[in-house]
């Protein structure tokens, strides 16, 4: 149950990411409250994983979801560079995330 509050939390942060974006170009109730939304439900969320598992752990890969998507976000939505260098260190995150569930 721990993974899903911390998987949950991630996709909840790239909404807030998202909504942190688009707030920054046009000011309004509908971007701000996806900002603030998303990023208090990560939170939320993120604590509540905090019963099941590692805080360690836990804040590490919500960490390391949540920059990978957003990241990926960014370059698919927002046209931001798709570089060989930019996407080797997404696979880097990718890879660390998966290396420490796998061993919690």
């Amino acid at each position: 149950m721990g993974w899903v509050f911390v998987v949950l939390a991630a996709i909840s942060e790239m909404v807030g990411v998202v909504g942190l974006k688009l707030f920054s170009r046009v000011k309004n109730i509908r971007h701000g409250g996806l900002f603030i939304g998303g990023f208090t439900l990560s939170f939320a969320l993120l604590y509540q994983a905090f019963d099941y598992l590692q805080l360690s752990i836990a804040y590490a890969v919500w960490i390391g979801l949540g920059t990978a998507g957003a990241v990926l976000i960014n370059m698919i939505f927002f046209g931001e560079s798709r570089s060989a260098a930019r996407i080797v260190s997404l696979l880097l995150i990718i890879i660390g995330v998966t290396g420490l569930k796998v061993v919690s």
